[in-house]
């Protein structure tokens, strides 16, 4: 599941375990992230991870994960894979999309609420923003009864800066898209200030032509982010154990197409 090529980014972002560290030797880093991806992809109990896999026990990789979470290895990763695609020409910075789109949440625990799409069942939001061609550059999850409109600047000053071009990282698209869920006038006074155009639907008037086909991209990216099952159905009562699994997920969609970009 993990190639060598992926493990050879992530491996240096690991924190180091110490030389004289008590008890049994612990399991592997390499095969506690396979344990992780497995849960990721399949979307099963931690205490359900089968022994039989080599991975490690369940609750051996939920250590892990909460571990490399406090560390911030995923966040890192996420922004290696971004600067690779960058470098290689593979990030449009000419307009980036915003978008919003709700998960349950079976457990409960903080930022979840009513969510107004699903007879107010207890349920989270995941707002995300990305490049032209989809690919995420940031995701931050609030409760489902969050507002889109409120995330806009939020996801905007969370883009990390991304290396791979001479000059300065870069971390502003040229224009920003959203439909009518981002119409907010202070919003577009903020946007103009960070030097990015708002091409943003307003209530009350008709869409702005051919601004869905160009945001079609960020439901095509939703639907690649919660093809990690675990993902699209929150199980995790702890946001920070939820939102470690996003910028994995994101590495991983990033990793794929460098892959794609790099094959003859």
């Amino acid at each position: 599941m993990v190639d060598d090529e992926l493990w050879a980014l992530i491996e240096p972002l690991l924190p180091p375990w110490p030389e004289r560290s008590p008890g049994p030797r612990p399991v592997s880093d390499r095969l506690c992230l396979q344990g992780i991806l497995f849960v990721l992809y399949n979307d099963i109990a931690w205490q359900l991870l089968p022994l039989e896999l080599g991975f490690g026990s369940g609750q051996t990789c939920w250590r892990r994960l909460d571990r490399w979470q406090k560390e911030g290895v995923f966040d890192r990763l996420h922004r290696t894979l971004l600067a690779e695609l960058n470098a290689a020409g593979e990030l449009d910075w000419s307009r980036a999309c915003v978008d919003g789109s709700h998960i349950r949440a079976k457990k409960g625990g903080r930022h979840t609420g009513p969510s107004p799409v699903d007879r107010r069942k207890t349920g989270s939001r995941h707002h995300l923003i990305c490049d032209g061609r989809g690919t995420p550059l940031k995701v931050i999850t609030t409760a489902a009864n969050v507002n889109d409109v409120t995330l806009t600047l939020a996801l905007v000053d969370g883009v990390p800066p991304v290396a791979g071009r001479p000059g300065r990282p870069r971390r502003r698209p040229e224009a920003l898209l959203g439909d009518k869920g981002y119409d907010s006038n202070p919003n577009r006074e903020e946007l103009r200030k960070r030097r990015i155009l708002p091409v943003i639907s307003r209530k009350g008037c008709p869409n702005i032509k051919g601004l869905g086909k160009l945001r079609y991209v960020a439901e095509q990216t939703f639907a690649l982010l919660h093809h990690f099952k675990r993902l699209a159905v929150r199980w995790e009562r702890r946001t920070e154990l939820h939102d470690a699994l996003i910028p994995l997920a994101c590495s991983l969609i990033c990793y794929r197409r460098l892959k794609r970009a790099a094959a003859p």
